[in-house]
């Protein structure tokens, strides 16, 4: 087994040229998930909020849930760590 790390994903072209989506930081809504938790690729480990769109991040491995680097209230930027997992 070994550990994954889930970092924040690219933002979207769109919200440097609209500017609309993205005005303000971007930060956690919520975590869907918690430490121990089984997930599988694709389901949502959290919800980021922009100030105008709320948009869950899935995670693009399965696994155990061994770390959460953020927490509701957090503020994030491209790349940063959200979570880590041990592989399945």
């Amino acid at each position: 087994m070994s550990a994954l790390s889930i970092r924040m994903p690219k933002y979207p072209e769109c919200w440097q040229s609209c500017g609309s989506c993205a005005s303000g930081n971007v930060f956690i809504l919520e975590t869907l998930v918690n430490v121990g938790d089984l997930i599988e690729r694709d389901d949502n480990i959290l919800t980021l909020e922009t100030g105008k769109v709320a948009l869950d991040i899935p995670s693009p491995y399965a696994g155990r849930v061994l770390e959460l680097h953020v927490t509701a209230g957090d503020t994030v930027d491209e790349g940063a760590l959200l979570v880590t997992l041990e592989s399945a």
